[in-house]
């Protein structure tokens, strides 16, 4: 599984949450958003891959039912593109007081010191991190950061958080990795 992907889409699900509406349904109503956010039907045909005269059928209800992968293509780019200001406010709000909630099932592996285990397990954790790993992770995100980019951030809200007890303990740990990750949910 390619966690990024897995990352990125878990952020995705988190906002899709936040809709106070939820989006189209229609074939027509979707064209129809379409339309209005990117202006044309020239615009419209070549974010989802088709021509500018299917866009008008679509819009017109000539064509009741796109293809399959064609519908999938109409659908992710709407909700690409709804309720943008419900998005950034609920974003804006776990970076600053909210933080973020991650639930996973994982193997985590970590340094620690001499007589102490650092053999990698899988763990079930849910833990909430505080607003700054939360503007960390959307921050790697806008800026297209890698898979352990990623990993990495959530590693180290769980070294603190979790393993280290916010100081109150395992304070010689040094490292925490985020492998094999065989799930994983966020919610802010």
């Amino acid at each position: 599984m390619n966690a990024t992907v897995e990352i990125h889409n878990a952020l995705e699900r988190a906002d899709r949450e936040s809709f106070t509406r939820q989006p189209p349904k229609t074939l027509k109503g979707q064209i129809g958003y379409l339309l209005k956010q990117l202006g044309s039907a020239k615009a419209v045909a070549q974010e989802i891959g088709v021509t500018a005269d299917s866009v008008n059928r679509y819009r017109r209800g000539a064509r009741k039912h796109a293809r399959a992968d064609i519908a999938a293509k109409i659908d992710d780019a709407v909700r690409q593109r709804w309720q943008p200001q419900v998005r950034k406010r609920r974003q804006r709000q776990a970076a600053t007081t909210g933080g973020i909630t991650v639930e996973t099932r994982a193997r985590f592996g970590y340094t620690a010191p001499i007589g102490t285990t650092d053999d990698g397990r899988f763990r079930r954790l849910t833990v909430h991190l505080p607003p700054a790993y939360a503007r960390r992770l959307f921050d790697a995100r806008d800026a297209g950061a890698s898979d352990q980019q990623m990993r990495h951030i959530i590693a180290d809200g769980f070294k603190e958080i979790y393993f280290q007890d916010s100081g109150a303990r395992a304070m010689g740990l040094s490292d925490v990795a985020l492998n094999e990750i065989d799930y994983l949910d966020l919610d802010f």
